[in-house]
């Protein structure tokens, strides 16, 4: 292992120097390999005289600098190798010294093995192919309750057309059945008018990023470390990230201070500050804020006027005992703040919790504390993508008002969530305590999420080896063990983090099974590379 970690790092620093095609945006690296058969000067960004038949319509210096500005790393240069190295491995097994990518980069727990829950299944399938329920049989292959739900959605959609636009903010008659479930989980009453159904949580961010950023004199304060769909979409649309950084050495805690302190930062540059982001749980951090904490997010938000954006798609992820998730609008409302009081953006998603459920692009955001004028606008903005896709809607409202205890699914349902949850419980205390035991290495516990987020401390051998092939440490870090291991995880580079410190952002999602092998292969390997670039 040590011999390959060597040969890895060698080959990687020659591989760089000589690929002259790399576009290098601030630490983490974005390999343009796809433009290595364009000509030197197509490359260089040059551009062709008027009228030539040659000239491409768009270059590197004639697109839009916010699209090369902006970055996403859970999807960037390691996970990019990755892709490669496993078409590799699949047009020459036994090329590389694994068997298996072990992919730890992403929030995606079905394509790691996670099975979807079967009620929420049997409900779309009955709603996507309707003619199903006038059929007999159907009843022998779909518990009762599910063919119930069925019937009660389809009643909502003219001619059980699911295949047909909706309502912008989504169907009516799901709008209700979330609002009603916002009401059981919260305890405060819910409007389905605030409700606008999303694919998944991302277009919602864009939304309200759309409605608050005006240029790059605006700013939005958003934690580091934070999930880069914020850095993306704030640089996307044009505003300045104000960062906030999470106290690691307190668990990854917020301090109303550090806000303050950030707020009057931004002021003294001519920034101002429109929106505070809050993920809760934490993504990449993985902490779960507590009451008292929220409560004083809550008084800063409304003492400085600025817009609160929950991102709580990580709601049903909690595994301690001494932590519960409590939203932001029921910590408002338990303050007696109405919606003259505070602006609040809350977030959810069907991608996330124990439903997983990615590829359905199933959320909704639920906008309160705006005016009349200003819901219009939200409107106006939302329906350029006319509606939300249907399968996605009905799913956030399986999602929110699932089998209760007389149905005859609830018991299958609760045994299949129970599992999910005890099991991504179980491995991620196991994943912490192996980042625990490397040499180097520090891990926060996992209250919640789906993420671990160790910090390593490098060898300066190894930082002058990442140096010398233009990369930041931890990307080269992430690098080595992917080409030595097959375990895919993303650099820190990419969430933010204290210049000088060094992470990497790691799943919980591989199923159990594949953990042991996960812990031997990364130990092995930690020991391997922190013996060859040892000062």
């Amino acid at each position: 292992m040590r011999r390959f970690v060597a040969h890895s790092a060698r080959n990687l620093i020659t591989r760089r120097r000589n690929n002259l095609t790399t576009c290098v945006l601030q630490h983490c690296t974005f390999p343009l390999r796809f433009l290595t058969t364009a000509s030197p000067g197509y490359l260089s960004g040059h551009v062709a005289s008027a009228g030539s038949a040659s000239a491409p319509p768009l270059t590197l210096d004639t697109i839009n600098p916010k699209v090369l500005k902006c970055e996403y790393a859970v999807l960037g240069e390691t996970f990019i190798l990755a892709q490669r190295l496993q078409q590799e491995l699949k047009e020459n097994p036994g090329s590389h010294p694994f068997d298996e990518l072990l992919y730890c980069n992403i929030g995606s727990p079905h394509s790691l093995g996670q099975q979807p829950i079967t009620f929420f299944r049997e409900v779309l399938a009955l709603c996507d192919h309707p003619a199903m329920l006038d059929r007999a049989e159907t009843r022998g292959y779909f518990s009762a309750d599910a063919v119930k739900r069925a019937f009660q959605i389809l009643n909502h959609f003219p001619g059980r057309a699911t295949g047909a636009y909706s309502h912008t903010q989504g169907i009516k008659g799901l709008r209700d059945t979330i609002a009603s479930g916002i009401e059981a989980r919260d305890g405060y009453p819910a409007d389905p008018n605030d409700i606008f159904l999303t694919d998944g949580a991302s277009p919602a961010v864009h939304i309200i990023m759309q409605l608050l950023i005006r240029s790059e004199k605006d700013g939005i304060l958003c934690p580091i470390p934070q999930y880069p769909l914020y850095s993306g979409s704030i640089t996307l649309h044009g505003g300045s990230l104000v960062p906030y950084y999470l106290d690691e050495d307190t668990g990854w805690g917020l301090e109303i201070s550090e806000l303050k302190n950030q707020l009057e930062t931004a002021k003294s540059k001519g920034i101002t500050v429109r929106a505070l982001v809050v993920i809760n749980p934490g993504n990449p951090t993985g902490q779960v804020l507590a009451e008292t904490n929220q409560q004083e997010i809550v008084e800063f938000c409304k003492n400085e006027g600025l817009v609160l954006l929950a991102d709580e798609v990580y709601q049903e992820n909690v595994y301690v005992p001494d932590k519960q998730f409590h939203s932001f609008k029921k910590v408002s409302q338990s303050m007696e703040y109405g919606e003259e009081d505070i602006s609040l953006v809350s977030l959810q998603s069907v991608s996330k919790g124990y439903y997983g459920e990615c590829g359905k692009r199933g959320g909704y955001m639920e906008v309160t504390g705006f005016s009349p004028e200003i819901r219009e606008q939200i409107y106006k903005v939302a329906s350029m993508d006319t509606c939300s896709n249907i399968s996605g809607q009905i799913l956030a409202s399986l999602v929110m008002n699932p089998p209760k205890v007389d149905d005859e699914s609830y018991e299958s349902y609760s045994a299949e969530k129970d599992a999910i949850l005890s099991s991504l419980a179980r491995r991620a205390k196991t994943l912490e305590d192996v980042f625990n035991s490397l040499e180097g290495v520090t891990c926060n516990r996992a209250e919640g999420a789906m993420y671990l987020f160790p910090r390593i401390e490098l060898p300066k051998k190894a930082t002058e080896a990442a140096k010398a092939v233009n990369t930041a440490p931890d990307a080269f870090y992430a690098r080595c063990l992917l080409n030595a291991t097959g375990i895919v995880v993303v650099p820190g580079c990419g969430f933010g983090q204290v210049p000088g410190q060094w992470h990497f952002r790691c799943t919980i999602l591989p199923q159990e099974d594949k953990i042991p092998t996960i812990v031997s292969q990364l130990t092995e390997f930690h020991k391997a590379f922190m013996d060859e670039f040892r000062d």
